[in-house]
């Protein structure tokens, strides 16, 4: 069951809003996300929080400008999702402008797992590193910073991870979740983090009169694509900081102005750069790169985005293509063996949280088969597949109302030893364990999101904004809406009404095709992935959209949210 329930709109910050010269339903609608004021929607650069109120930030910058200084070799050491790989590109990049001696390296994830490993550490010493800097991992990484301290490697920490109790001894750390940071953006992704570092370091450079006539000062606007791909991808909350970053790198993106990874990628995926959005680089673009570290290895996403080789990075970005498609059809897959896992599966009887396990499944495919589960079902959702060793690997997703990663610290804590390793945020998280206590977490995962979730949490409910005025539904308001900025924590419109359906279809067995009719007009509707027939009359949720076919351009309604009336 789906709950729809309207965001309430407090009518002072609408009437402010619609005073400071904002067209009357993006007033109603930004008044319903709590912004006030106009200079809220300020996305300019210089609005950004300075560097220089993210602890670590200045000391990371000496770090690094004295490794620049001594032509000292730098290694950075990734990870392998989309944040991952934007930050290691933004790191690459940066540090190759200012004169860096830098490579990098990014754990493999069916032979390294997550983060600076001691074994990672091992295999960065066969470089020769002076310097280790971790972007988007590090933050849990106790062992490893050690590992390299024995080996006489100085550690640089960028991370955006929660922090254990007990940090690493690093030379430096630069997180703004850690103790004591009073950055006021915790938001920030791992591609931010190294963003505000790359700034740091260049302010120090200048200070140390590194830049000249014969060595002009970078210019960084030139990495913002990569930091809003990044932040878009990794799902981080969109507050004001990060709404920032991704306008700016959109920005860019419809100017021409991009990396020709990103650019090459948008071509693979048939998307106009011109109209880039928010949408396309969480749903298209994103994806495309993540296939690589799903699949194979995220040194093929990364070249992608270190490359300025536009032919090399149109082959690159065929390749990830390629991937993605193969992901899809892996993940379809494992969708069916999940469903027929939860064909006898009691939802009242087991517990809140849901955890799965099949050996067949593809560990580089079940982070997104828990999001999947955890549609249908509205539940916390862990996904295992087999590791090596007795191991098996898991992502998980969580609803709100669920701190995933507070959740397993719990299970930890009431059954020690039973998670290897495990960490990550409030809605995704990763945990290793052995297959033989699989039952065991099972139980004890479903134990915990029962204590830790409200009975009114496990119903689903959809925030809408209401009902759209049948004159707004036209062209002009879809390519308003699409020009803002929208993500977590700041979703896009999404609005409710009751249609009368004046016929329906289903396309390609799966989603399904509506004409509906609202006062004297006609409207086309879809609902993709849902096939039952809403009757004459139905309520729909549904977000405002452009439908591109055969360069004709025309409103459509993408449903949601579909009941009979």
């Amino acid at each position: 069951m789906t709950q729809l329930i309207a965001r309430p709109v407090p009518p002072r910050p609408q009437w402010q809003l619609e005073q400071e010269g904002l067209h009357p339903l993006l007033a109603r609608i930004y008044a319903a996300r709590g912004i006030k004021h106009k200079a809220e929607l300020d996305y300019d650069l210089k609005s950004l929080i300075p560097p220089s109120q993210l602890t670590g930030t200045e000391a990371a910058a000496i770090l690094l400008a004295d490794a620049i200084e001594a032509e000292a070799r730098i290694l950075v050491v990734g990870d392998y999702d989309c944040d991952g790989a934007t930050a290691t590109a933004v790191a690459v990049r940066a540090l190759r402008l200012l004169g860096g001696t830098v490579d990098y390296l990014v754990p493999d994830r069916f032979i390294h797992g997550y983060g600076l490993s001691p074994q990672i550490v091992e295999l960065a010493a066969e470089r020769q590193p002076d310097l280790l800097v971790t972007v988007d991992n590090g933050i849990a990484s106790i062992e490893g910073v050690e590992a390299a301290r024995q080996l006489g490697i100085a550690t640089l920490i960028t991370d955006h991870h929660l922090p254990a109790e007990t940090l690493p001894e690093a030379d430096c750390i630069v997180n703004p979740n850690q103790p004591g940071c009073t950055f006021p953006s915790k938001a920030l992704a791992g591609v931010g983090v190294m963003f505000y570092v790359a700034l740091a370091l260049r302010a120090e450079m200048r200070r140390r009169g590194a830049f000249g006539p014969e060595r002009p000062e970078p210019n960084f606007s030139c990495l913002l694509d990569l930091v809003a791909l990044g932040t878009v991808a990794d799902v981080v909350k969109l507050d004001h900081n990060n709404r920032i970053l991704v306008a700016q790198g959109l920005k860019r993106m419809r100017e021409g102005k991009l990396t020709p990874g990103i650019r090459a990628l948008f071509r693979a995926a048939g998307r106009n750069l011109q109209t880039a959005s928010a949408f396309d680089l969480g749903f298209t673009v994103g994806p495309r790169l993540n296939a690589a570290g799903r699949l194979s290895d995220m040194s093929l996403g990364i070249e992608c985005l270190i490359t300025d080789d536009e032919a090399r990075a149109a082959n690159i970005a065929q390749q990830l293509d390629q991937l993605n498609r193969e992901r899809r059809e892996i993940e379809a897959g494992m969708q069916e063996q999940a469903l027929i896992h939860l064909e006898n599966f009691d939802l009242e009887a087991s517990g809140a949280g849901v955890a799965l396990f099949d050996p067949d499944w593809h560990q580089g495919v079940v982070g997104i088969l828990a999001s999947r589960i955890k549609e249908k079902l509205h539940r916390p959702v862990f996904a295992f597949a087999r590791g090596d060793d007795g191991q098996i690997k898991g992502s998980g997703r969580s609803i709100p109302g669920l701190h995933l990663r507070d959740a397993l610290d719990l299970v930890s804590k009431r059954a020690p030893g039973i998670l290897l390793r495990f960490g990550g945020h409030a809605m995704a998280a990763g945990a290793t364990l052995m297959e033989e206590r699989f039952e065991e977490f099972k139980s004890l995962f479903a134990q915990v999101a029962d204590e830790l979730l409200n009975p009114a949490d496990l119903t689903r409910t959809l925030e809408t904004d209401g009902a759209l005025e049948a004159g707004y539904i036209s062209l002009q308001v879809a390519e308003m809406l699409a020009g803002e900025v929208w993500g977590q924590g700041f979703p896009a419109p999404l609005f409710e009404d009751v249609f009368e359906v004046e016929s329906q279809r289903v396309l390609k067995d799966k989603h399904l095709k509506l004409r509906l009719k609202k006062e004297r007009s006609l409207l086309e509707a879809i609902q993709f992935n849902a096939t039952e027939n809403p009757g004459p009359r139905a309520r729909l949720a549904y977000r405002l959209t452009i439908n591109d076919y055969n360069g004709v351009q025309t409103p459509q309604l993408v449903v949601e949210h579909c009941a009979p009336a």
